[in-house]
């Protein structure tokens, strides 16, 4: 089968995206790609490498608001 990403590939790609979107929205296009790209490798980047540790952070225990108690239910009246 070949691979996927041959040279004639790419160049039908380009010429697809280009009549695709244009000439005018191409640089924007691959400038915010660039953009992306950078900001996932910088987030990866920070996943991988461990933290510094800050100053200690405190822990409060926190309880969750009481449960108000349920109505009662009504009991099927009876004839007498």
């Amino acid at each position: 089968m070949g691979d996927i990403l041959q040279p004639w590939h790419l160049v039908v790609l380009g010429v697809v995206a280009f009549l695709v979107f244009g000439a005018k929205r191409l640089p924007e296009l691959g400038k915010g790609l660039g953009e992306g790209l950078k900001g996932f490798k910088e987030g990866i980047k920070g996943v991988t490498e461990p933290a510094a540790p800050t100053a200690s952070v405190q822990q409060h225990s926190v309880t969750p608001p009481p449960v108000p108690p349920a109505p009662p239910t009504s009991a099927p009246i009876e004839p007498k």
